[in-house]
């Protein structure tokens, strides 16, 4: 069974994927869930961040853009763009913990290899 961790992990990667087209999605999120075995509380936690992500996204990107000191949103790379969006939609949506949401961004910072961007991402998910 996959963990709540693996499930943003997913969400990260469907999100980057949307920003190419919207076309396909809905099969490469079960796709994606499948593979990853990611079931039940889990998956219903994946679509949530996922759907509620994309719901709100002009939303999230002004709350991210507002936060930004040094960058504009354009500037930011993809995946870096997408972690922000789940920790924005989790911090603003599901009230979950900020302490949490920061250290979630931060794992998945380093699980998709963009250490470069932990200063930014930590600093914005900070100051919301």
């Amino acid at each position: 069974m996959a963990t709540v961790h693996q499930a943003r992990s997913s969400v990260v990667s469907l999100l980057y994927a949307y920003g190419f087209g919207k076309d396909g999605i809905e099969e490469l999120k079960e796709n994606t869930w499948s593979e990853r075995k990611i079931r039940n509380r889990q998956k219903e936690f994946a679509i949530t961040l996922f759907d509620g992500t994309i719901q709100n996204l002009d939303f999230i990107d002004a709350t991210i853009t507002e936060h930004l000191t040094e960058k504009n949103l354009d500037e930011i790379g993809r995946v870096e763009k997408s972690i922000l969006r789940v920790g924005v939609f989790e911090i603003k949506f599901q009230r979950t913990e900020k302490a949490i949401v920061i250290n979630e961004a931060l794992e998945l910072v380093k699980e998709f290899g963009v250490e470069p961007a932990k200063g930014l991402i930590n600093g914005v998910l900070d100051s919301i």
